[in-house]
């Protein structure tokens, strides 16, 4: 199974009330009688005259689909099958698939990121891959959800992806063997021998206490650790509310992270608790760079404004927009873009992204070299819009630890040596 990623964008809030639903709905309806009869005539219309006698369900959810496409690239409709991978999903469980976590970008796929340690990121597909053929059918005109439907398939079965990769747009074919793929949200190991490295994949909902365990096992390895680099690079999101336990897990007391929406019931302010803190003040660099959205962003602009990290690495995807989960039945759901979210300081970082307090650009292979660059919620179509915004940052992390330079830059920063790096807001980067 695929996961078809604007969740990946970010931060799902998961079985809201009724009065939550009643007043989204409300707050969307004025006007609303007129658009619903003109709906309705052409519906007619169409199931009178056209050539043939048509598909009346497809017809429903291509409206549906398009209507919310309409307002944002993160605002889609789940049926019922959707709604069910989607709770699988954000619940952490096993799943058959490729190990892609994919979003709709101008009719066609986006690869936000391969999943770590699954077939795709075995085969090569990269952050920022653009999906045009599915075995031998196109890509463009087919919605998310076919898209999704025609790469699932039964574990050790075939299917041949099509990638664009890069400003020249050259054509890479991957023929990947489906497999049962259990993301593993942490992975965690000792580094240069006192350093706890904490990789975060996904915030689902396993993330914190994976995280809590990671971070005792590594006390155990290492009793005289020196600090913690949390790597967030193409980590797509998730739960927002894992995102704040995470942050929760380096600091005592503060404000999080605030959503703010169209009326006063969608103001949410969230705070640190005190106790929650695992990590003893153990100086934190967190490293980031283009494929670190949504929730990835939400933890480490708070641990930024907080002063309780240091961050390095390249500009953050910039998705800073909350969806919520508005149940439908037994008719699936809707999932829709209901709040912006702000740093502790009140930044909006929607379509800007996060800067690094040190950027850091990782040497990237001759044969890579433009072509493994994050273009960005800014390049989105129909993005929420923001001032001056931003796009396009580097994605690319090696597959060996050894060549990882911004890896190590955050090794060096921890032993307390100069970094031999710029700031990100220096004039000469």
């Amino acid at each position: 199974m695929m996961r078809a990623a604007p969740y990946l964008a970010f931060g799902m809030v998961l079985g809201v009330s009724g009065a939550l639903v009643a007043g989204v709905v409300s707050a969307a309806t004025p006007g609303g009688s007129q658009g619903l009869s003109l709906y309705k005539l052409v519906f007619e219309k169409a199931i009178d005259n056209y050539v043939e006698a048509p598909d009346t369900e497809k017809m429903t959810a291509g409206a549906i689909n398009g209507m919310l496409a309409s307002l944002d690239p993160h605002s889609n409709y789940l049926d019922a099958k959707a709604l069910k991978d989607f709770q699988t999903n954000m619940k952490g469980e096993e799943f058959g698939g490729l190990g892609l976590e994919v979003m709709q970008d101008n009719g066609l796929v986006r690869v936000v990121s391969p999943i770590d340690d699954t077939p795709a990121a075995r085969v090569g597909v990269l952050a920022g891959d653009l999906i045009i053929k599915i075995d031998a059918a196109p890509v463009k005109g087919m919605t998310l959800k076919e898209a999704v439907d025609k790469m699932r398939g039964p574990a050790k079965t075939h299917v041949a992806i099509t990638v664009q990769r890069g400003d020249l747009k050259d054509a890479k074919v991957f023929d990947i063997v489906r497999e049962i793929i259990h993301v593993q949200p942490v992975r965690s190991r000792v580094e240069s021998g006192d350093i706890g490295y904490i990789r975060i994949t996904q915030f689902n909902e396993q993330t914190y206490d994976a995280l809590k365990a990671a971070i005792s096992k590594l006390r155990a390895s290492a009793p005289k650790i020196r600090g913690y680099v949390l790597d967030l690079r193409n980590n797509p999101g998730g739960l927002l509310s894992q995102s704040i336990r995470v942050v929760n897990s380096f600091i005592d007391n503060g404000e999080i992270v605030s959503t703010r929406g169209r009326t006063a019931d969608l103001y949410q302010e969230y705070s640190a608790r005190p106790g929650y803190n695992l990590s003893e003040g153990k100086p934190v660099v967190v490293l980031i760079n283009g494929g670190s959205a949504s929730a990835s962003e939400i933890v480490s602009g708070a641990l930024q404004d907080l002063k309780r990290a240091t961050l390095i690495g390249t500009r953050s995807f910039g998705k800073g927009s909350v969806q919520t989960v508005l149940p439908l039945g037994d008719e699936g759901a809707l999932k829709l873009t209901t709040a912006r979210y702000y740093t502790p300081s009140g930044r909006s970082i929607q379509a800007k992204g996060i800067e690094p307090d040190y950027k850091v650009l990782e040497n990237i292979p001759d044969d890579l070299k433009g072509k493994v660059e994050s273009l960005g919620e800014a390049s989105l179509q129909g993005h929420l819009k923001n001032g001056e915004e931003k796009n396009g940052s580097d994605a690319y992390v090696p597959p060996d630890p050894t060549k990882d330079t911004q890896l190590a830059a955050a090794v060096q920063l921890l032993h307390g040596k100069p970094p031999l790096i710029k700031a990100s807001n220096d004039p000469a980067n």
